[in-house]
């Protein structure tokens, strides 16, 4: 099993990175809060603590910024219906910070506004893992960037960057599109991340 990944950062987007170490490029999946992290270092040497999720299908590669994200993922998919992507779209929608103030206080209506999840798995979610994500240590995750740091990313404007995550996700690309115009324009200095975190509880 595959710990972390020591590399530099050739390769970077809302949803996944490409981490080049030893002359191979791998793709990794990751998560909102990764990614605020990640997009501060970009082309810069950086370590990934990784899990790998093998299907017959798929071999998949999740990548998280601290080792408390990871172990928040990993809980996430012990619970019945809870696979990796729905444990990633999980922790955009959140920080891996305010999902365990979520779930140790029980607030299920907090949680089922993340797309695809609803009263009945929010709900499961909490009873199987309130009595252990307290024990998780996040560290400092959960910290944010400004908006300034987040406006623009490789130079694309922040809704094409958006709705590009989101597509990527499994949304549609016109409601994504629409969803961005929406939140853009009641808040137009809207990061990248915040337009998606906000459209995540929206599509």
């Amino acid at each position: 099993m595959i710990d972390y990944i020591h590399g530099q950062l050739s390769e970077l987007n809302p949803t996944y990175a490409v981490l080049e170490a030893g002359g191979v490029g791998y793709a990794i999946n990751i998560s909102l809060p990764t990614y605020s992290e990640l997009v501060k270092n970009e082309g810069a040497d950086i370590k990934l603590f990784v899990t790998e999720l093998i299907r017959e299908d798929a071999h998949d590669l999740f990548g998280f910024f601290t080792k408390g994200e990871r172990e928040l993922f990993l809980m996430l998919m012990t619970v019945s219906g809870i696979g990796g992507n729905t444990a990633r779209m999980i922790l955009s929608a959140y920080t891996a910070a305010e999902l365990r103030q979520i779930i140790a206080t029980g607030n299920s209506r907090a949680l089922s506004q993340v797309k695809g999840l609803g009263p009945k798995t929010a709900q499961r979610i909490i009873v199987d893992l309130k009595d252990k994500v307290l024990k998780i240590e996040l560290g400092n995750d959960g910290l944010q960037m400004t908006n300034d740091e987040l406006q623009m990313t490789n130079g694309s404007p922040v809704k094409e960057e958006a709705v590009s995550a989101l597509t990527m996700l499994g949304f549609n690309a016109a409601a994504s599109s629409k969803a961005a115009d929406k939140i853009l324009s009641t808040n137009p200095a809207a990061s990248v991340e915040e337009v998606i975190k906000q459209a995540l509880k929206m599509l």
